[in-house]
């Protein structure tokens, strides 16, 4: 599944810029790009056990919220 293969990969890279001291505009961008990840990975899972939904909500929310991302 390339779609949660990219979620996985947006994650890693966004540890390690944040590892790198990447600053915060960097660091959301890489975020705004796992949501879209995101939501492509929910579009392959409708059908499936809702995994994608669930970590897809979880993002938003922290996105909403304002949070960066601690991998």
């Amino acid at each position: 599944m390339d779609e949660a293969r990219a979620v996985m990969h947006r994650l890693e890279r966004i540890a390690a810029l944040e590892s790198e001291g990447a600053g915060p505009m960097q660091l959301l961008a890489e975020v705004r790009e796992l949501l879209r990840e995101g939501e492509a990975w929910l579009q392959t899972e409708r059908a499936g056990t809702g995994l994608a939904a669930d970590a897809l909500e979880r993002c938003r929310d922290a996105y909403d919220a304002g949070a960066v991302p601690v991998v």
